[in-house]
């Protein structure tokens, strides 16, 4: 039993508000973190998630300066009493961005970096560090600079460097944003392992509610507007309207369950769909809904992008990236492409839009031949916007990052103020337009890249992690005004972890593994193909669970009525036009 002797951190009545900003952030924050807790941390962007975790770990108000008011405790210590360095004793934190974390010259290093400062041994010291880099599957990178790696395993380093340390209290914030679902599967393994074995407690911050949720956790604190909306079980949350209210997407297998109007109660235990206690009733009301639902096939029109026999290895001649890839694009489609960390897929979309320079074999853009074109000549035809968007801005405000691309164009400054005025108010910015960038969170940045390309009207664009570190309803804005572009004519891909949007949003999947394509097919055959998924690093839609409890023998069908029922009936149609990006 968890005793109060056990609390590790305590806030009471706690509010905080930046030099910067004319209104707090935070507003009565009353919450208890005891030894051995896992908690899940839950809200919209701007929600003051971020903020909290911040006070908890020492950022603030050592490197954000602000004014906090009430009581903020660490191990009973008022924690402005205390240092940033005593606070790392007790507090680590995986960040959201992880080159914002990265200290050494290569991933051992990284790793031994909180080591060095408490001046362990050097035997030791290797020691610790090759048993952290082994339990996040990192072991074979120790001599790699982290800028070698790609964002899903740059983001296992920084866990490595946490669990290097022995803390109490062990802060994730949004760990899964850029790894695959499966490796996002085993680090939600990991994390309750380490916490078992530790009895340290664990804050997670995440969006990906049913990710995270593969393993219990204690408690959900849900935030809204700098205040704690909710802190409850996750089967009394999920069993309310709190997260749809609140802008959180919800597991699908709830969705499928309401839609067939199933109610759902903390008795059924839905926080998992292996756990969720379905009675006979209920699975009738599922098979109903499946059998009265239709599902059709969207067609597609001519092809727009021809890639042939592409090779391409870098210039070290240590890693052949791609391997004879031949694919092609239609024009107007969604095409969502997946796989494991590091098997090709933002190397693929590098080399199509020119950053790289392919080993071999053909581009095709309109049955042209575009492989000699600069990277300006190809951002006309084809946009691209970059996983890492620190790696994409150059300007100091928001508006002019906003408009530079078309500045450089030499396009009339009214055109530009229009066509940035309707970007960013796509992206949930333009309140923010005169804004610095650097005052922004990991996922605005996201979307102030994506802004930049939209203006420029691309016929195609590629987006890699579009949604990384988005809350559900900017997630949806963005979506739906790509969908709507894409109904227009422009053909939009994807590279993603994200098996829902895949989903909800993509006509058809290109699966990458190893540097090779070994799946191109309709994506409710792709996440019910075991193969494929273990291949590549997948996770199996917890749809096609719920259709086996619920006994339809043909999980994958059941998987595509559900898509088609979202696209007829529930997705918003034109977003803009509802006042959405207000």
């Amino acid at each position: 039993m968890i005793m109060d002797n056990d609390i590790l951190v305590e806030l009471n009545d706690f509010g905080f508000q930046y030099n910067a900003q004319t209104r707090p952030t935070l507003f009565n924050i009353n919450l208890k973190v005891r030894r051995g807790e896992r908690i899940l941390i839950a809200g919209p962007s701007g929600s003051g998630k971020s903020t909290l975790v911040h006070c908890i770990n020492g950022l603030i108000p050592f490197s954000y300066k602000g004014e906090m008011t009430g009581s903020l405790k660490i191990k009973g210590k008022e924690s402005k009493r205390s240092s940033l360095f005593e606070i790392s004793h007790t507090v680590g934190t995986v960040l959201q961005d992880s080159d914002a974390q990265f200290v050494g010259m290569t991933v051992a290093e990284d790793i031994a970096f909180a080591l060095e400062n408490d001046c362990v041994g050097e035997p030791q010291l290797h020691e610790r560090v090759r048993k952290a880099a082994e339990m996040v599957d990192i072991g074979g990178y120790l001599k790699h600079a982290p800028g070698e790696l790609s964002g899903g395993q740059k983001q296992r380093v920084s866990v490595a460097g946490v669990l290097v340390d022995d803390v109490d209290v062990l802060i994730f914030d949004e760990p899964l944003a850029n790894l695959d679902p499966a490796t996002g599967k085993q680090a939600i393994e990991l994390i309750a392992k380490m916490q078992e074995q530790t009895g340290a407690a664990v804050i997670i911050v995440e969006h990906r509610l049913e990710d995270v949720l593969h393993r219990s956790v204690d408690r959900i604190v849900l935030m809204q507007e700098g205040r704690i909306k909710a802190d409850m079980s996750a089967d009394e949350l999920l069993s309310g309207a709190l997260l749809s209210e609140c802008g959180i997407r919800e597991p699908l297998y709830i969705t499928a369950l309401k839609y067939a109007g199933v109610d759902i109660t903390p008795k059924k235990q839905p926080a998992s769909i292996r756990t969720i206690v379905l009675d006979e009733a209920d699975k009738k009301r599922v098979r109903e809904w499946y059998e009265d639902t239709g599902a059709s096939d969207h067609g597609l029109t001519g092809e727009l992008v021809r890639i042939e026999g592409l090779d391409f290895t870098y210039e070290s001649g240590k890693v052949h990236a791609l391997k004879d890839i031949s694919v092609s694009f239609a024009e107007g489609e969604m095409t969502a492409i997946v796989g494991t960390n590091g098997a090709g897929k933002s190397t693929f979309a590098k080399v199509i839009c020119g950053f790289e320079k392919e080993s071999g074999g053909a581009i095709y853009y309109r049955g042209n031949d575009i492989s000699d074109l600069t990277i300006k000549e190809r951002a006309e035809k084809i946009g691209y916007v970059m996983q890492n968007p620190n790696q994409m801005i150059s300007k100091v405000l928001i508006y002019d990052e906003v408009a530079l691309g078309l500045r450089n164009r030499g396009v009339p400054e009214s055109e530009i103020e229009e066509r940035v005025e309707t970007a960013l108010r796509i992206c949930g910015l333009w309140r923010m337009r005169k804004w610095p960038v650097s005052a922004l969170s990991y996922g605005q940045k996201k979307r102030v890249t994506i802004a930049s390309i939209l203006t420029l009207e691309p016929e195609m664009i590629i987006l890699d992690e579009p949604t990384a570190g988005q809350d559900y309803r900017h997630y949806t804005e963005i979506m739906e005004f790509l969908t709507k572009l894409n109904r227009i004519g422009m053909t939009v891909i994807m590279v993603t972890h994200d098996m829902h949007l895949m989903l909800e949003y993509a006509d058809r999947a290109v699966v990458f593994s190893k540097g090779c394509i070994i799946a191109d097919d309709k994506c409710y055959n792709i996440l019910t193909d075991k193969e494929i998924i273990r291949e590549a690093s997948l996770k199996e839609t917890s749809l096609y669970e719920l259709a086996l409890k619920c006994g339809i023998d043909d999980g994958t069908d059941f998987v595509r009525h559900f898509i088609d029922f979202e696209r007829k009936n529930v997705r918003i149609s034109d977003p803009v036009a509802e006042g959405v990006y207000d």
